[in-house]
């Protein structure tokens, strides 16, 4: 049901093409995708690290193996989905720039959500505590949280143009959960975003790699 998913998650579900070949990568128990398949009709399939998410998802329905974004994205070949989402993993692999490129490459369209590192709370933290924050969204202590590259907004555009990948959209979601489209107040986005959500092409700079 609509009002059982997250609102990062609904976000996300309206950036998808109904029928569209999708993949979810770090899908968790499988909430996106079984929200997709149910009320879009995709043809969705789905990677998860945890053999628990993975007998989440099974339980569903859904079509899930488990697998690690950094080791076997290079196995999907070039174009084989019409969407890939990155949700709330992309700070948790070893090498986000390689991954953010083979996520380029297997699908021309890529939805990636993070925490910003960016966000008021983090920032003030880090100023008056000097200690690493733990937030809403950042909701685990330095010593067991599975997040090894933290980035901001301002963090992840500067990655995407120099990857050559194009902006489709972009928003962010505060502690509330109330959505602002990031557009030209980017300033406001970093500060106050407690996570954002990218829609993003490879435009005409990202080079597509070659099965």
């Amino acid at each position: 049901m609509v009002d059982t998913l997250r609102s990062d998650l609904k976000v996300i579900a309206d950036f998808i093409t109904p029928g569209a070949r999708l993949l979810d990568i770090g899908c968790g128990d499988g909430a996106l995708l079984a929200y997709l398949r149910d009320t879009a009709q995709v043809d969705g399939r789905g990677m998860e690290l945890s053999q628990v998410g993975v007998n989440a998802c099974v339980t569903k329905g859904l079509t899930v193996i488990q697998g690690d974004a950094d080791l076997d994205l290079k196995d999907y070949p070039t174009d084989a989905f019409d969407y890939v989402i990155l949700s709330q993993t992309l700070q948790a692999t070893r090498n986000p720039k390689e991954v953010l490129q083979q996520l380029l490459r297997i699908s021309n369209h890529v939805v990636v959500s993070f925490p910003n590192f960016g966000n008021w709370k983090v920032r003030l933290a880090l100023l008056f505590k000097g200690r690493m924050p733990v937030t809403k969204s950042l909701d685990q202590p330095w010593y067991s949280t599975p997040n090894i590259h933290f980035c901001t907004i301002r963090d992840f555009i500067a990655l995407c143009h120099e990857l050559g990948a194009k902006i489709e959209q972009g928003v962010s979601l505060n502690a509330a959960n109330h959505i602002r489209p990031i557009n030209g107040s980017l300033a406001h986005a970093n500060w106050m975003g407690e996570q954002a959500i990218f829609l993003l092409s490879r435009g005409n700079g990202a080079a597509r790699k070659q099965d």
